[in-house]
């Protein structure tokens, strides 16, 4: 038995809920976000146990159209899904990143992972999820 590896990454083929959708909205969504996450644990350990280590959090969204609202409503319902399945409580994300990629807006990666390519080659809506206890953000200059 041991600790998550991190980075933990993983995708859902899915249009995220925002944080100003119904409560039943929500709590499917945070359900779905758990479920994608633990179910991507199990390829990687058998048995793992959670500790507070801090974490980040990317999250990368890929609409299917131009995005109706804010981005930022969208990250408390994904680190919400994963409480108790990724990390005792998302208290101990210190940092979250997230940005939209809408259809016709050009961009490019490199040093994509495998997780990564599989949301750029998923058909949209999908949101790509990244956990990781990589401490480098916090060195400035």
């Amino acid at each position: 038995m041991s600790s998550i590896p991190f980075p933990l990454e993983f995708v859902i083929q899915a249009t995220p809920i925002s944080s100003a959708g119904s409560s039943e909205a929500r709590e499917r969504w945070e359900r779905i976000v758990g479920e994608h996450a633990r179910k991507r644990l199990a390829g990687l350990v058998d048995w793992y146990w959670l500790d507070d280590r801090v974490t980040s959090v990317t999250i990368l969204y890929f609409p299917i159209a131009a995005m109706q609202g804010d981005i930022d409503n969208i990250v408390k319902p994904i680190l919400d899904g994963m409480n108790s399945v990724v990390y005792p409580d998302d208290k101990i994300v210190e940092r979250v990143l997230v940005q939209r990629f809408e259809p016709g807006v050009p961009w490019s990666f490199s040093g994509v992972t495998s997780q990564l390519g599989r949301a750029l080659d998923t058909q949209r809506p999908v949101v790509y999820i990244r956990v990781d206890d990589d401490l480098g953000w916090r060195q400035f200059g």
